[in-house]
């Protein structure tokens, strides 16, 4: 179900949310947190499609804050979806024009869940500190997508100088099986130490900035990173050993080849995941991630980008 409130208030849509409930409980309680999406008008259904799908893991309300121009007369546009149209949420999308256009904690304090965890998204146009601005003064965690921005390394390095608890990136966690692979790669292997880190990625891809940043601290050995065409993602890390190599090589989008000394080689699923996965997997946690605190403000001053 799909209700539109033009020209509205929150204070409207409040009531209309009760009134939908005590007509047919179409929208059940028992919700965990709130997720508060910040994107701009026409950007905001791979958002909305992704949380509902990431909603029947975390069943939440999301309220979406879309940007529809500051320029035009102040109004506020709003739509509310339950049922089949909200997975397993329900989802209050809030189209703001002129002043109203700029996310604002006024906007979305009528509507959040009462005593339940705050979780910022910014899907497009991450801001210069997340923690500082209205929305994001108010979360438990603030998430961002510097794989969307238009220079992502440089909104790595403003995420490294802003960093706070709770702040966190999808690039950061488009890496968590290649994490995962890669330890459990060096726990088969003796304790020989890695001398040296090659990771080979697109020259777009945040992900590998972070995944480099994430061995040469945790490693402590240099790293090299070789830039791919873009698009790409992540190819290939190469970890030198005295003892033997080890290499996780993926020459496509989802299968992998590990190398390791005194092992055949094995062919291992790799995929890219998708962002429902990333999103589902933010939402799972709702304490600071302290390993990417570290990757952020300390392993990634000490990755050095090669052609």
């Amino acid at each position: 179900m799909i209700v539109d409130l033009p020209d509205t208030t929150t204070s409207k849509i409040s009531k209309k949310i009760t009134s939908l409930r005590e007509q047919g409980g179409v929208i059940a309680l028992g919700r965990v947190l709130t997720l508060v999406v910040v994107t701009k008008s026409g950007l905001e259904e791979e958002a909305i499609e992704a949380a509902n799908e990431a909603s029947r893991e975390h069943p939440c309300r999301i309220i979406v804050l879309a940007d529809a121009g500051a320029e035009a007369p102040d109004k506020l546009d709003a739509q509310i979806r339950v049922g089949g149209d909200a997975g397993a949420s329900e989802v209050i999308v809030l189209r703001g024009y002129g002043s109203l256009a700029k996310e604002s904690e006024s906007l979305v304090a009528g509507l959040l869940l009462p005593d339940a965890p705050i979780v910022a998204w910014w899907p497009h146009g991450a801001p210069d500190n997340a923690c500082e601005t209205s929305i994001g003064r108010i979360s438990h965690r603030r998430i961002t997508d510097s794989a969307n921005e238009p220079d992502p390394a440089a909104a790595l390095d403003r995420i490294r100088r802003t960093y706070r608890a709770g702040d966190t990136d999808l690039a950061w966690t488009r890496l968590t099986n290649w994490r995962l692979q890669l330890a459990a790669a060096l726990d088969q292997v003796d304790g020989s130490p890695v001398t040296a880190i090659t990771v080979e990625g697109a020259s777009d891809s945040p992900s590998t900035l972070l995944l480099a940043a994430w061995l040469t601290l945790f490693l402590d050995a240099p790293v090299e990173i070789v830039e791919d065409p873009a698009g790409t993602g992540i190819r290939r890390v190469l970890l030198r050993r005295e003892s033997g190599d080890v290499q996780l090589h993926r020459p496509g989008l989802t299968v992998a080849e590990l190398t390791q000394p005194g092992q055949p080689s094995q062919r291992i699923s790799l995929p890219r995941r998708s962002l429902r996965d990333c999103l589902a997997e933010e939402l799972r946690r709702l304490d600071p991630d302290d390993v990417f605190g570290e990757v952020i403000t300390m392993g990634l001053p000490r990755t050095d980008s090669k052609e």
